[in-house]
């Protein structure tokens, strides 16, 4: 199957709403009926603004980016992107057409 892989990048303490920004996107996605997101936490990385954020053993402030990446089909890109415009909300990231699918399922129904 063909369709979008998308991949936001937000800082883990960031909000909306009173929620982590990356909470808020996978309960949202998940209303809006797209089957699977995964968020993936960073050990280091810095953004626009040049500043760098590393993982330290003695620092929990939770600064570091968060990856939040969903698989849809351009009809739900399109719902997903409708409700960040509604909800004002600036993110960062990227699309890539891609192929997708389960492997090994023909094997298994067989």
């Amino acid at each position: 199957m063909q369709g979008i892989y998308l991949r936001f990048y937000i800082h883990e303490n960031r909000n909306h709403n009173h929620t982590l920004v990356y909470e808020w996107l996978l309960e949202e996605a998940k209303k809006l009926g797209i089957h699977g997101a995964s968020v993936f936490r960073a050990i280091a990385g810095y953004g626009r603004h040049g500043v760098l954020h590393e993982d330290h053993f003695f620092e929990l402030a939770g600064d570091l980016p968060v990856e939040v990446v969903f698989m849809v089909s351009e009809e739900e890109e399109g719902r997903l992107f409708e409700l960040l415009r509604k909800e004002k909300l600036t993110l960062f990231y990227v699309r890539m057409r891609a192929e997708y699918g389960v492997f090994g399922l023909d094997e298994v129904q067989g």
